[in-house]
């Protein structure tokens, strides 16, 4: 429930203020004003925890001095109406202490504004509210105009920078600090999240509200002028006034990025929308008595969870909408056409295992809704490839789409479906164009990306149409940013076919790796890779990268034709590895000269031969957020730049600026991504989802390095790269016993999934399926582990050992000993397999406790 908030105003002399005296009162100084005579004293206020003066390079040195530079300031403008300063205010996230914040202030502020040619005067507070809480905040007052250096050699102002005064600026200032702050809290492993988009744009009925300090509350009650103490109130009267009247504002609010909430995190809304106790007491009181706020029960850690009328109904509408389309069958493609496209893909030297077979006659098969569910790296996107042949031949329209550009580039590459983000479908929708039709199959990539609302949304149009909708992704890597778990929620009810056999990697040990990251056994993995010396500590994270990028330097010199990747967790790391890679480069002659240009994130300089990365879609261009590529040529005019398909794309910088040097890049941008070697630097924000993505990109080899002052030693590392932390639904706390809930989503089917799954197998095996059934809880108690997995797992339990029945090509069927038959070749798109039993029910329980 972190608050985001970022405003920027201009402190002008025509509104009676002096930049001397704003200074004086944000530093908590005593600063003589030359232009007024006087001295400005605030030294009794309290509060300041921090206090600088951040130059760029070329400023003079005199104008670390705040009176200095203040003064100087109001001496160099003549005008009556003069603007004296910009003023940018965010706020810090409570749930960081006082030098982390500092931090996260000063870091954002050098990168966003020093860099660019300001001086930054910063000052962060640290009041404490009547309530007892922090609320942190920063002040940063800027200088407005260029330095310049004169022909004397000494450094003054120059003219005003006019591209400062841009409205866009301002949003792109409030996307980054929320970036910026949402990395820091990932590192930190604070459970904690700000948006920067305004509410109407989030959909939420609220006005947004400034911050407000204690100090400027005490200077209100004296009559003294606090800057936007009435408005703030006013505002936040408001507020509580709307949601005191309907309720659901506050619950649309809260459910924007989680599906249910505690009482905890309604009271820190509560407190934060409304003026003073009377009103907060009324607002907690109309929400908790709303008939829109839901009561779901406790979780693993025994607190109340809530969620909203709404969160309900969506999730209701969307397992309508799937009820709907899973039992229509309108889409069926001819035997001859499936045959047709399997011959194709093989004689061009794509031959599906017996996995990818499976799942291309699901999908190919009549229903309308189909879920495949595939681990990293085992070739989704190719059988989606051979499944579009078999659909284009049978006459229907195939689309693709993902939640983002990269991943909707990477499913186009890899299968041929032409494909675009969701929300650009959504957009088009909404203007009555690109709307699908009975006879179209839409192909949903990395769907456990996506919201529950916006997949309800999209499947509820399919269902109005007659449409076919596909699902395919892994709930165990990258989860959703805004609320719920749908991909996983409709895997669980409506089922789907699973691709287990990784493909990706070379070495088969490197293939068991990935199966151990996306079973959740990420110990193993690392585990893995260390005996292979590809796990690699330092003393510190800077000798951590230091090290890293000596061996990628190595393995490019040596293999120069290969593709690679450096990943890690945010994107200070990100920009501090690409700075270095380049530097590299540059040593060893591999860049042309180089040319400075100003780029959307600020000033760079590029060369012939530089890895770039796009930073937006761009449809005229065909790229996306998150292509690669090599630069061919560039001036301070243009770029062309060949991606990472061969494709050659020229640009002027003046119609889109938005690269960046592409030597590394976040985890996020590469769920997708496919290279010979990955290097990934390690650092504490990261979890089992994000381990598992960057440690699966690789076809080669991947090297994992961190350093001791993030994870003392390996055994830390491992604890913090297994952590789960799946996003839930509401729907998951109505099921009676949330241990056997966990374990379904764990992948474990107990006895009645068996029962079910072997109803759909011939008579004599279905006997056999029901027998073993009734064995799982008494093999379980004997053996002291229990688990059935809808995956083959080759280690096998001492007391009970299943054999591998062939079930059509490369189909197995696992089952007890004794009881081994052989399944038709008409059901080999039926997996079935009932493996080892691991973990009692009781420590499912456990884990689930943990979990939540």
């Amino acid at each position: 429930m972190a608050i985001f908030h970022l405003s920027v105003k201009v402190i002008s002399r025509a509104a009676g203020r002096s930049a001397v005296a704003a200074a004086a009162y944000r530093s908590a100084e005593r600063l003589h004003d030359e232009r007024l005579d006087r001295a400005h004293d605030f030294t009794n206020k309290s509060g300041v925890v921090h206090s600088e003066v951040l130059p760029p390079e070329n400023a003079p040195d005199e104008w670390h001095n705040r009176e200095q530079l203040w003064n100087d300031v109001e001496a160099f403008e003549k005008r009556k109406d003069a603007q004296l300063s910009r003023e940018v205010e965010f706020a810090i996230p409570r749930e960081m202490n006082q030098q982390q914040g500092i931090e996260l202030a000063r870091d954002f502020v050098q990168r966003e504004f020093v860099d660019q040619g300001m001086v930054a005067d910063l000052n962060v507070h640290w009041d404490i509210g009547a309530d007892g809480l922090a609320k942190p905040h920063a002040h940063v007052m800027l200088t407005m105009r260029e330095i310049v250096v004169g022909e004397d050699g000494e450094a003054r102002f120059g003219p005003k920078v006019r591209e400062w005064n841009r409205t866009e600026l301002v949003e792109q200032w409030r996307e980054r600090w929320a970036d910026h702050v949402n990395t820091r809290l990932a590192e930190l492993d604070i459970d904690a999240r700000v948006d920067h988009r305004s509410l109407a744009a989030q959909g939420i009925a609220l006005e947004p509200q400034a911050k407000i300090g204690p100090a400027a509350s005490r200077m209100g009650d004296r009559g003294l002028e606090a800057e936007r103490l009435a408005e703030h109130r006013e505002i936040a009267q408001r507020n509580g006034e709307r949601i005191i009247a309907d309720p659901r504002v506050a619950l649309d609010a809260i459910t924007h990025g989680q599906a249910t909430f505690t009482i905890r995190d309604l009271a820190k809304f509560a407190h934060r929308h409304s003026d003073g106790r009377e009103q907060y007491d009324a607002v907690l009181g109309a929400v908790r008595s709303s008939p829109d706020l839901v009561a779901l029960g406790q979780d693993g850690r025994g607190e109340e969870r809530f969620t909203s009328r709404d969160m309900i109904e969506t999730e209701q509408q969307l397992h309508r909408a799937a009820e709907a389309m899973a039992g229509r069958e309108r889409h069926r493609v001819a035997a001859a056409d499936r045959d047709r496209a399997l011959r194709q893909a093989a004689e061009s030297g794509m031959v599906l295992s017996g996995e990818q077979r499976a799942a291309f006659h699901h999908v190919t098969d009549r229903g309308d809704l189909r879920i495949v569910v595939g681990y990293a790296g085992t070739g989704k996107s190719a059988m989606l490839g051979v499944a579009r042949e078999a659909w284009e031949a049978a006459g229907l329209n195939v689309r693709g789409a993902a939640l983002s550009g990269i991943a909707a580039e990477g499913l186009e590459n890899g299968s041929g479906i032409a494909s675009r983000t969701i929300a650009s479908l959504e957009h088009g929708w909404a203007q009555g164009r690109d709307l699908l039709t009975s006879r179209d199959v839409l192909v949903i990539d990395e769907a456990g990306m996506v919201g529950t609302r916006q997949i309800e949304r999209v499947l509820s149009h399919a269902a109005d149409v007659g449409a076919k909708v596909v699902l395919v992704g892994d709930p165990q890597q990258l989860q959703s940013i805004e609320a719920g778990a749908a991909f996983r929620a409709l895997h669980e009810r409506h089922g789907g076919v699973e691709i287990t056999e990784v493909r990706r990697q070379r070495a088969e040990w490197q293939r068991e790796a990935t199966r151990a990251l996306a079973t959740g056994r990420t110990g193993d993995a690392i585990r893995a890779y260390d005996a292979a010396a590809m796990v690699r500590a330092a003393e510190t994270r800077e000798a951590a990268r230091t090290d890293l990028l000596e061996q990628w330097d190595r393995d490019r010199k040596r293999d120069p034709d290969a593709s690679r990747i450096i990943l890690t967790h945010t994107n200070d790391e990100v920009r501090a590895l690409n700075e270095e890679a380049r530097e590299r480069m540059r040593a060893s002659g591999d860049l042309g000269a180089d040319v400075a240009v100003k780029v959307e994130r600020g000033d760079r300089m590029f060369a012939a031969g530089d890895r770039v990365i796009f930073l937006r879609n761009e449809r005229s261009l065909a790229v996306k957020n998150g292509t690669l590529g090599t630069i061919e040529q560039v001036s301070d005019r243009g770029m062309t730049v060949t991606t990472g398909n061969g494709r050659s794309v020229a640009f002027d910088l003046k119609d889109y600026a938005h690269v960046d040097h592409g030597y590394a890049a976040t985890i996020h941008k590469a769920q997708g991504m496919t290279v010979d070697r990955a290097h990934v630097l390690a650092t504490p924000g990261m979890d089992s989802h994000s381990a598992y993505v960057g440690l699966s990109r690789h076809r080669d080899g991947v090297s994992l390095h961190y350093g001791r002052d993030d994870f003392k030693d390996q055994g830390k590392l491992v604890r913090t790269l297994s952590r789960e932390r799946a996003k839930d639904m509401a729907a998951d706390y109505a099921k009676a016993d949330p241990a056997r809930a966990f374990a379904e989503r764990r992948g474990i089917a107990l006895r009645e999934r068996i029962a079910e799954t072997a109803k759909k197998l011939p008579e004599t095996l279905s006997r056999a399926g029901q027998g073993i059934a009734r064995q799982v809880p008494e093999k379980a108690r004997r053996n002291g582990r229990c688990a059935a997995q809808s995956k083959l797992d080759t280690r096998r339990s001492e007391r009970f050992t299943a054999n591998e029945a062939k079930i059509g090509e490369g189909v197995t069927i696992a089952v007890a000993p004794g009881i081994k038959r052989q399944m038709p070749a008409s059901l080999s798109p039926l997996v079935f397999s009932v493996v080892s039993y691991a973990t009692k029910i009781d420590k499912i329980r456990s884990l689930h406790s943990a979990r939540a």
